[in-house]
Formats: structure tokens, C-alpha cells, sequence
């Protein structure tokens, strides 16, 4: 049969299998025991920064739920214009969401993908809903005023799919908590208003669209990265892929392709363990799958599913420079992946955070072209444990997309 006579989903002219295209991934959360210490790591050291905070205990309709809890906060974070690209909460909060239901060593609160429209989420809905996949809710999140729908792959991690963050620009400056009213428990009927016309109506209702929370990094500029002074001698450019142990590699490698659209980029076998490398655009991959045997064998954290998750920073340089940073700064380093599982990286290094989840610092992925073939394992740069003072770039390098605006 005819690749387009599969296809039954009309997005923007185009003929998909699902009614939805993933564009990358868009943000990430932990759950975490020690909320301080999570933030402190990943605001002071890694150089997100703090967009919002959301105490629960100072929502109308949630302080009895607060009273349960460790610690109410949700703390929204980014590195780029994003609202968050990274969330943290406290484990007792996952608990009472259900994000650790199905298994207790899930500790990602959400992993989230970016569609392109609102009608593709939406749409997702009804898709999974015949699809008779988990959907744990529907709607639009503030703050970050995007619109979604939260599902449950099939080892229960939360995964959800968004169109519209909220970005903020050179005045660091969130959306007031009075606009929250544009908020959605529940699927909401199409279309709806625009942005433009939702900050039109809210000054229309008198209300100080300038009264947002204001990001703030009060860290001394001591460092020179290419020419503009940072409080670190790197910036964190991109984020992912996000690595998992999952249970049964084969179900979730057709969970990821067939329902939510994914595609292969390649499998390797190491050690005999099968593990599968998946992406969205020209990553050579955004999420990768381990079967949880590997775990183990590798001496990772049994308390997470989470393999590692990726931070990208901006030159080869930065990633030697924020090496030194983070071993100086007493920041735990980690051998324990080897370069077979993670290829299309070539220099990586791994540092675990305060609650033992492995984080790979990368500077360079490689790109997948016209042809969806990715790099000839022969044809890849050999990485010894000497790191060069430079390299020679190869023919991709600085390929992928630009990051937007300023480093600081």
C-alpha cells in the first residue's frame, strides 16, 4: 500500500498517521527529595533560571492538599525564552498527582513534546482516547499558559503534548498570576483567542500586566564566554534527549513510533542489551531506550527510571570549561554510560545532581538528513579519555538550530 493511502491525518496540508507532528522536545520535570537542594543545584550551578514559583498552599482550593505535603512548591525554570524548559517538585507532591502510580522509581513528573498547533492537541486527545491510551488530563497549565494533553506511555511515565508556551522576553518578566483565569481543567471548545487578544482583554479588565515574577540571577559576571560575562563559563543551550530504562523496550520503541510518531534513528545491542535511539526533526535522537536489566549492569541509580537526561551547552569549549566548573564546585562525576549509548555525540560528560539523577553534558549531536540515514558508526569521531584543547569540527557541527537571543 501507498505510504499516503496509510495516512489519515490532515496537519496543515500534509497526510500523517497521527493528527499530530512533534516538533522537539519542549521541557522536563523532577520529583525530587530535597526541593532546596534540586534548586539550588540546577539555578546556581547549571544556571537555569527561577521564571516562577508556585506554592500550592496559596491556591484557593488546594491548601488542604498543601497540608499533605513535604514541601508545596512547583518551580519553573528555563535557559532560554521558554517559560520552563524544566520544572521541579518535591516526591510527596508527585505522590498526590499520581506521577509515581504505576512504578515508584519514576521520578520525571512530565516529559513534553511541543506540537505545532492547538488543533493538533486537541486532536491528540481524541486520538488517544480511541487509541484507549491513559489520558491524565486536558486543557492549558498556567503559569506558562500552554495548551495540552498529559498521557501515560506504557511504563507510566507522564507524557505530554503542548502547543503555545508563554515566552518571555528581555525584561525577564512572567505573566501575572491575575491572568490565571484563562486556565482550562478540561478540553475546551475550538477555536479560541489569540494571545494578543487574551492581553488586550486583561487590560481591558484592569489588570497590571507588569506584575509578573522577574527572573533573577544575582551571581557575580566573573566568567568571559564568548565575549559576554556570565556568572558560569558556560550556557546551557538545549535540552535532551531524555534517556529511559523502560521494561520491555520492544512496546515502548512501538508506543513512541506508531502511536506518538517517532522515528527510529538506530539500534545498538550492548552487552547484549538491546536499546533503541528515537527522534523527531534532524537530532540524531531526542529519546532513547534502555531496557531496565541494563541498570544494574551499569550501576545507575535503582530508584530512577531515568537513564540520564541531556544538557547541551554552547561550543566544545563550554563543555570543557563547565567540566572544571561543575568537579570544582564538588558536583559528582559519573563513568558509568559508555560512548555505545549515546551515539551521535561524540564528547559527553556525565555529573549526577542531588537526588542521583545522571545528567550527559554534551556540546555537538549529530544531524539526520533529507534521507532519515544517520552517520555510519565507522565515520564517527573516536573519543579518548584525553580531551583534546580543540577539534576539528565535523561536517554538521553547529548545524543544528541557533539558539535565540542572548547567552546572559
Amino acid at each position: 500500500m501507498d505510504a499516503l493511502q496509510r495516512t489519515t491525518y490532515d496537519i496543515g496540508g500534509l497526510r500523517y498517521p497521527q493528527p499530530f507532528k512533534i516538533r522537539r522536545l519542549g521541557h522536563f520535570g523532577f520529583n525530587v527529595a530535597d526541593l532546596q537542594g534540586g534548586i539550588d543545584f540546577y539555578s546556581k550551578l547549571l544556571g537555569f533560571r527561577i521564571t516562577d514559583t508556585r506554592d500550592l498552599s496559596k491556591v484557593p482550593g488546594r491548601e488542604e492538599m498543601a497540608k499533605r505535603l513535604v514541601d508545596p512548591r512547583i518551580v519553573f525554570m528555563s535557559h532560554n525564552s521558554d517559560h520552563h524548559a524544566f520544572l521541579l517538585a518535591h516526591k510527596s507532591l508527585g505522590a498526590i498527582f499520581g506521577d509515581d502510580a504505576v512504578a515508584k522509581d519514576i521520578t520525571v513528573n512530565q516529559i513534553t513534546w511541543q506540537v505545532g498547533t492547538m488543533d493538533e492537541v486537541f486532536a491528540a486527545a481524541d486520538y488517544f482516547r480511541e487509541k484507549q491510551v491513559e489520558i491524565r488530563r486536558v486543557g492549558r497549565d498556567m503559569p506558562g499558559s500552554n495548551w495540552h494533553t498529559y498521557i501515560r506511555d506504557p511504563d507510566g511515565h507522564t507524557v505530554e503534548l503542548y502547543y503555545g508556551m508563554e515566552q518571555i522576553g528581555w525584561d525577564g518578566r512572567s505573566k501575572p498570576e491575575a491572568m490565571y483565569y484563562r486556565a482550562f481543567r478540561e478540553q475546551p471548545e475550538l477555536p479560541q483567542i489569540s494571545e494578543e487578544q487574551e492581553v488586550r482583554d486583561a487590560v481591558a479588565k484592569g489588570i497590571d500586566i507588569n506584575a509578573g515574577n522577574t527572573i533573577q540571577d544575582r551571581s557575580s559576571e566573573e566568567y568571559v564566554v564568548a565575549g559576554v560575562r556570565l556568572p558560569r563559563p558556560f550556557k546551557v543551550t538545549n535540552i535532551g534527549p531524555m534517556s529511559l530504562f523502560v521494561a520491555d523496550v520492544g512496546a515502548s520503541e512501538a508506543f513512541y513510533t506508531q502511536t506518538m510518531g517517532f522515528v527510529r534513528t538506530e539500534a545498538v545491542t550492548w552487552k547484549g542489551h538491546r536499546c533503541v535511539f528515537l527522534r523527531n526533526g534532524g537530532e540524531h535522537h531526542s529519546l532513547s531506550l534502555f531496557p531496565r536489566a541494563l541498570r544494574g549492569e551499569l550501576g545507575l541509580n535503582p530508584d530512577t527510571s531515568v537513564a540520564s537526561m541531556g544538557i547541551q551547552v554552547g561550543s566544545y569549549r563550554q563543555l570543557r570549561d563547565a567540566v572544571s566548573f561543575l568537579k570544582k564546585n564538588g558536583v559528582r562525576q559519573s563513568d558509568a554510560i559508555p560512548s555505545e549509548l549515546y551515539p551521535g555525540v561524540d564528547y559527553a560528560a556525565h555529573f549526577l545532581d542531588p537526588a542521583g539523577h545522571c545528567l550527559m553534558l554534551y556540546y555537538y549531536m549529530e544531524r539526520v538528513g533529507w534521507d532519515g540515514q544517520p552517520r555510519p558508526a565507522a565515520e564517527r569521531r573516536k573519543v579518548g579519555k584525553e580531551w583534546p584543547e580543540s577539534l576539528e569540527p565535523m561536517s554538521d557541527t553547529y548545524a543544528d538550530p541557533a539558539f535565540m537571543g542572548p547567552l546572559g
